[in-house]
């Protein structure tokens, strides 16, 4: 069954165009991403495909007999309305006797709940009411009475996940549905949107989510948009496929466009029709030309040189007055290049240890030396106040005209600029016209021309689009200098972090490795420490045993898994090699200096080496 069908839907905002010609169909149980730049107009389009916002041209097409739910970034509730009231806010009739049955519970009218009773066994209303209590339980909410006036914003969002969740529906759009939840929610939802039965149209920055969540994808590129059929490692590949084709269209455009201003230089009299015509096609291509696809960036390096002592922490506790510690007994030395991701459920202590070391905040227990070369970059989740009729380029310029980075390259503000995605026509816009997520990647950048050796990133990747992630991972990459970072995004962390500190209801654990083979970990341990089952089943007969699988050629799914990380992370160390053999040119004649990046650089190649036998080793059994 069609839901719903868009046809040549167009949008903008004065002279801005956010997109045209937008044409998609989304079918009963169909279940897909929408990706693109922060900007490029993904919430509009979610809001105009719901019916909350209007197209300026274009038709939409929606089934009369389906229910679409539409969950915004930040949901609205009715001021007054309790959680319960809010989370059974529908108009369906069954929704109302839970709404009747519920609120009799909780006045313990008993005369009330006898007769409520009877209305939900007519309306099949228990297997709903079930589900409901089961979200609500999933998703941390369990004060019932509590009003939405009073909850703080990631609570919000969580209500109005699960009214989204609980109301049946043939199509939910979710708008950034991860921001806001801690990892075991994360992997809740990731499943139950995986079983829905209802057609899914989501945006997230969180590409586990996507890849597990959706086997379709909508990119908005420039106004334009592109349709794939598959995952999202699938789409990562056609979409490289579809790049390169621009671009070579784009290289004989320029070719020809090179004769054609040739033609126009020596001076051609456009009198004839052939002249002519000659001079719109040159005028066309130019223009196909300012909207070619946007190339790779250059990586810049902004950071300033450590020192020996960078933050030592020994026995660091914190404590709010009069409340029990968030985390204690915290010692760890920092070293150079350390990339540390922390992690943990919501509300212990993540952000706080962030404060506690950028000195925010004084540890209650312990000693925390922070060495004299320090500069922090704090990335905190609360964007400052911006001047709204500033111009981008001027906010950044504030901070400086130009960096100088560790290897003497000066850097100007407008090429930082352009590195994250903010394009020349772009940087004189005012900051007023930015969305959310521009704004998130504008405060970044302003934090990066202070030219941090330290970066403390506190939910970086909250409201960032994709593209955007992957110029800061890039970044990362090539960054000199320490990353601590609190984040619930998987593969965020798995790109930048190679340690975790893991806060867990008062206390602090280290883990060497990536968030990945932690949680494999974790798996593995609880398997292993389980109760055996007291009565195990008898063996099947020999003729019921079944026989075994035939043995399959080519990659396990596992083994797949294996060869994405390993793409994903052969670049990263590819990178950060070529980096410390520009600091070994660069350090000179400080032997102690050249002997400790020798050393990282041999660890470096090492792990290049392994990473590369590997993926070899991968390639030759996909290739069966």
């Amino acid at each position: 069954m069609n839901i719903l069908t868009t046809e040549g839907v167009s949008k903008a905002y004065g002279l801005r165009v956010l997109f045209s010609d937008v044409t998609i169909s989304l079918d009963a149980g169909q279940k897909t991403g929408l990706i693109g730049l922060n900007g490029a107009g993904k919430t509009t389009l979610l809001k105009i495909i719901a019916g909350v916002a209007e197209a300026d041209s274009g038709t939409i097409w929606r089934n009369p007999k389906a229910r679409i739910h539409f969950l915004p970034q930040e949901p609205q509730f009715q001021p007054g309305q309790t959680v319960l009231e809010s989370v059974l806010d529908g108009d369906l009739p069954v929704m109302d006797v839970i709404r009747r049955y519920e609120d009799a519970v909780a006045r313990d009218d008993a005369a009330a709940v006898l007769k409520l009773t009877e209305e939900m066994d007519a309306s099949q209303a228990w297997e709903l009411e079930q589900q409901a209590r089961v979200i609500l339980q999933e998703l941390g909410i369990t004060d019932y009475r509590a009003k939405t006036d009073t909850l703080s914003g990631g609570q919000r969002k969580r209500l109005g996940l699960a009214r989204a969740l609980i109301v049946p529906c043939d199509l939910l759009i979710l708008d950034e549905p991860t921001n806001h939840l801690d990892d075991q929610t994360i992997f809740w939802l990731e499943e139950y949107l995986h079983d829905s039965k209802s057609a899914i149209l989501l945006s997230t920055h969180d590409r586990y989510f996507l890849d597990r969540v959706a086997s379709s994808m909508i990119e908005l590129d420039r106004g334009h948009v592109y349709s794939y059929t598959g995952s999202y490692v699938q789409f990562l590949e056609m979409r490289q496929t579809r790049i390169e084709g621009e671009e070579a269209a784009a290289a004989r455009r320029a070719n020809l466009i090179r004769r054609e201003t040739a033609w126009i230089r020596r001076g051609a009299q456009a009198r004839s029709t052939k002249q002519k015509a000659r001079i719109e096609r040159y005028e066309a291509l130019c223009a196909m030309e300012t909207n070619k696809p946007s190339g790779s960036v250059e990586i810049l390096d902004t950071s300033v040189r450590l020192g020996k002592t960078i933050i030592d922490m020994d026995g660091v506790a914190f404590a709010y007055p009069g409340g029990q510690p968030l985390f204690h007994d915290v010692t760890y030395h920092v070293v150079k290049h350390d990339r540390i991701g922390i992690i943990g459920a919501n509300g212990v202590g993540k952000s706080t240890l962030l404060k506690v070391i950028a000195g925010d905040l004084t540890p209650s227990a312990g000693q925390l030396v922070v060495g004299q070369t320090v500069r922090f970059g704090f990335f905190r989740q609360q964007l400052p106040e911006f001047d709204e009729g500033q111009r981008v380029i001027d906010y950044v310029q504030e901070a400086g005209h130009y960096v100088t980075n560790l290897y003497g390259e000066t850097i100007s503000a407008s090429r930082l600029l352009e590195q994250f995605l903010f394009t020349e026509e772009m940087q004189y816009t005012y900051i007023a016209k930015l969305s959310g997520g521009e704004r998130r990647r504008l405060y970044l950048l302003r934090l990066l021309m202070g030219q941090p050796n330290v970066l403390l990133l506190d939910e970086p990747t909250n409201d960032l689009d994709i593209p955007t992630l992957t110029v800061l991972e890039q970044y990362l990459d090539t960054y000199q200098g320490v990353v601590l970072v609190v984040s619930h995004d998987r593969y965020f962390l798995d790109r930048v972090a190679d340690k975790l500190f893991v806060l867990e209801a008062g206390t602090w654990s280290r883990y060497y490795g990536d968030y990945s083979a932690y949680l494999d970990e974790k798996i593995r341990h609880r398997t292993d420490t389980a109760p055996e089952k007291k009565e195990k089943a008898a063996a099947p007969a020999l003729s019921q045993q079944p026989k075994p699988a035939p043995v399959k050629k080519g990659l396990s799914a596992r083994e797949k898994e294996e060869l994405a990380k390993i793409t994903q992370e052969l670049p990263r160390y590819e990178s950060l090699l070529k980096g410390l053999n520009a600091a070994v040119a660069a350090a000179g004649s400080d032997y102690e200096t050249v002997a400790q990046l020798m050393e990282e650089q041999r660890q470096a190649q090492a792990k290049v080496d392994e990473l590369t036998e590997r993926w070899c080793e991968l390639e030759d059994l996909a290739a069966e």
